[in-house]
């Protein structure tokens, strides 16, 4: 299958869909006044083709605009081959927009949902359509919706050269400048609450150091001044601990930080370059890479007992560790004899490893938190771009080059 979505700032490529996608028809919403700087119900129609599961029917095809469930003709649907139906309507009131929704199943001919209604200004009218796809992608599928969740990542230029801090929706849209620097923005994360993200930054005298910034108000911290590699922080789930991999001691190593107290605990002592940590989902161990075996390849460490095993052996290099929110993959970086690094999800319980992408030069994964999906950095067309692809492989998206070469991608938590 290869959908593309498209509109005036951005197309989103869909490679590769399921084979049966959902056939959902979001009808023009109902509004009676002026042209709205947004398109409702196309922005919910594009979130549900991005997830590669639903198809939406374009409205070209559609017979005719009900606005309610007394207008709708379940015939004219099934004759389109829509499996469901959705409309809506817009309304203003003292300066705030109010969408309401209803969905229909039209194979057994029923409402889904009663008429639901989202509220918010005009600058929020992309946020009421991806909390509609929400609510339906969720009805639908059994699965909480991603569409209102952000990304932050950080788009490099070469000249002048510069490096940017970018947050935007996960379909790219609205993108906003978090910081802009003349030094290298490495590993972004967000932080639990999805209030902070904690970086590396080589501003302070071209050395890296490990930052805390709130992303409302974008007031800053620098946790770590360390001699040496100060890189790869990593939040625990409860958000009181930073790991990180810091070389001070001589050696890279895993090291927990209390963020309140900046107090530092080692967790590895190893001659080996042990990096890249990242915490299970229950915060009872950390997951991290290391070369102690010959080449790189992915640890697990017991937090409490200090106990620690190998956890990879499929390929000669493994990397880049991250965990699934439900606790039962890992996702990483992987590389076998004679392969590009591409993008992999090994089952946590089993060891049976997955090769989730097909592009060249992949790098950087992260996990949304549905942990349905994931979005990676790779190369397209010769820049860096993100692509995203589902933990069972069978749906694959490209987004389109920005300005600059996009890297690091990271994706938040749900906001509420």
């Amino acid at each position: 299958m290869l959908a593309v979505t498209a509109n005036a700032q951005n197309i989103v490529f869909v490679t590769k869909g399921v084979d049966n996608p959902t056939k959902i028809a979001v009808v023009p919403f109902a509004w009676a006044g002026g042209r709205l700087p947004e398109d409702l119900a196309k922005i919910v129609g594009n979130d549900l083709e991005f997830s590669g599961q639903f198809e939406a029917t374009d409205p070209e095809r559609m017979l005719s605009f009900p606005r309610s469930e007394a207008e709708v003709h379940y015939r004219d649907w099934k004759a389109l081959g829509s499996e469901y139906l959705l409309l809506g309507s817009i309304s203003q009131q003292a300066g705030r927009y109010y969408a309401s929704y209803e969905l229909f199943d039209v194979v057994q001919q029923k409402r889904v949902f009663a008429k639901l209604t989202v509220d918010g200004t005009e600058a929020q009218l992309r946020d009421m359509a991806h909390h509609i796809s929400d609510k339906v992608y969720e009805t639908i599928t059994g699965i909480r919706g991603i569409f209102s969740t952000k990304l932050i990542y950080v788009e490099a230029f070469k000249k002048p050269q510069k490096y940017r801090l970018m947050l935007s929706d996960i379909d790219g849209f609205r993108p906003r400048m978090l910081l802009e620097s003349r030094y290298p923005l490495l590993s972004p994360v967000w932080s639990p609450n999805g209030q902070r993200v904690v970086y590396v930054s080589f501003e302070a005298d071209n050395k890296p150091a490990i930052y805390v910034q709130d992303i409302a108000t974008g007031r800053r911290q620098q946790m770590t001044n360390f001699r040496g590699l100060n890189g790869a922080p990593a939040w625990s789930p409860d958000g009181q601990k930073l790991a990180m991999a810091l070389s001070k001691d001589g050696n890279p190593e895993i090291y927990v930080m209390n963020v309140l107290t900046r107090q530092l605990t080692r967790v590895t002592n190893h001659f080996a370059i042990d990096h890249e940590p990242t915490w299970s989902a229950d915060g009872s161990s950390i997951f991290f890479t290391s070369d102690r075996g010959g080449k790189p390849q992915i640890y697990q460490v017991n937090v409490a007992t200090m106990q620690q095993e190998r956890v990879t052996f499929d390929g000669d290099y493994n990397a880049r560790p991250r965990v699934s929110p439900d606790g039962k993959s890992l996702v990483m970086l992987n590389k076998r004899p004679g392969t590009s690094y591409h993008i992999a999800a090994q089952d946590i319980k089993s060891g049976n490893l997955r090769i989730l992408s097909e592009t060249n030069l992949d790098e950087s994964p992260t996990i949304a938190p549905n942990g349905a999906m994931l979005m990676y950095a790779t190369r397209s067309g010769g820049k860096g771009v993100l692509a995203a692809v589902s933990l069972d492989a069978r749906v694959k998206i490209l987004q389109p080059p920005k300005q600059g070469d996009v890297r690091e991608p990271a994706w938040s938590p749900f906001f509420n």
